[in-house]
């Protein structure tokens, strides 16, 4: 059971991304706005915070959400996607015209219990 799932779209972005710069990292952040939608960084451009919590990896990139958030969506699972449009975020899909977001529902309680492994810092 994974927190943090991804679309096949989305993994394509992602390459096309990742050939560019190399390897990549998700980090959202639960602010207002484009805060709240997943934001993609080339490696060590993002400093995570001692507060952050790691979700888990989609496509060979780090996903980490604020701990206040995290707090809030715990019982929620994520399914990163893509869709055209242009966010106003420092996030790296914004030159291509898409846009990264988040798509969730809540676990259901079988799969709270199949959660072997709680987040980690």
């Amino acid at each position: 059971m994974n927190r943090v799932d991804i679309t096949d779209e989305a993994k394509a972005v992602i390459d096309q991304i990742r050939g560019d710069v190399g390897p990549l990292m998700f980090h959202q952040s639960g602010g207002c706005c484009d805060g709240s939608s997943p934001m993609c960084f080339a490696v060590g451009d993002f400093l995570i915070g001692q507060h952050d919590v790691k979700l888990g990896a989609i496509h060979d990139c780090g996903f980490y959400m604020s701990g206040d958030q995290f707090e809030l969506w715990k019982n929620t699972h994520l399914t990163v996607d893509v869709v055209p449009g242009r966010g106003a975020s420092f996030s790296l899909e914004i030159p291509l015209g898409v846009r990264f977001v988040v798509k969730s529902r809540v676990f259901t309680d079988e799969e709270l219990s199949a959660l072997t492994q709680l987040c980690t810092h």
